[in-house]
């Protein structure tokens, strides 16, 4: 009997799996409504990666398909080489549809936790992490943010060990 195809496959399940978590300490949003979650949302401040490296007037728009699955378009001006950037994804609930977690693929079927740990009543604020402490996003429904809502995401975000002296503040001009 050859052990390789069982030995691949539980590697590629756990692979998976991993990238739906959250991270220690932290936990999603509780009575999360997705139809209010809908529309465009400014990035603040993130923790830089590749896929968004050099890129300002970055936003998110969210929008839910008739299968209650989440369109994603992902936006972005190239600084650098003065060129606009987008992605397209698809996000789907990880759990119950009334908590703040979700995965999101823009290359399917690889998908990352998208964790909504903070999140304001009228929906134009939002903090949120991935699956581990390497990811990290402020939204706003504007293109700035109030002060004491900024404070209060970055006093959660250290409380949770993240390191906000890595955040990049995006500039919308």
């Amino acid at each position: 009997m050859n052990l390789k195809f069982p030995f691949i496959a539980i590697i590629m399940i756990s692979l998976f799996a991993s990238c739906t978590g959250i991270p220690k300490n932290a936990t999603a949003v509780k009575n999360f409504e997705v139809e209010k979650y809908m529309g465009r949302w400014y990035e603040i401040a993130r923790f830089d990666f590749r896929f968004e490296r050099n890129l300002d007037n970055t936003t998110a728009e969210y929008t839910l398909n008739e299968n209650q699955t989440v369109g994603v378009l992902n936006q972005g001006h190239d600084y650098i080489k003065d060129t606009w950037k987008s992605a397209k994804g698809i996000a789907k609930f990880i759990g119950p549809k009334d908590e703040g977690r979700l995965k999101v693929s823009f290359f399917r079927p690889f998908y990352a936790s998208y964790n909504i740990i903070a999140l304001d009543r009228d929906y134009k604020y939002a903090l949120v992490v991935g699956k581990n402490k390497k990811y990290m996003w402020i939204l706003s429904r504007t293109k700035t943010i109030p002060d004491d809502i900024k404070d209060n995401y970055l006093d959660l975000a250290k409380k949770l060990d993240l390191d906000i002296d890595k955040l990049v503040w995006v500039n919308h001009d």
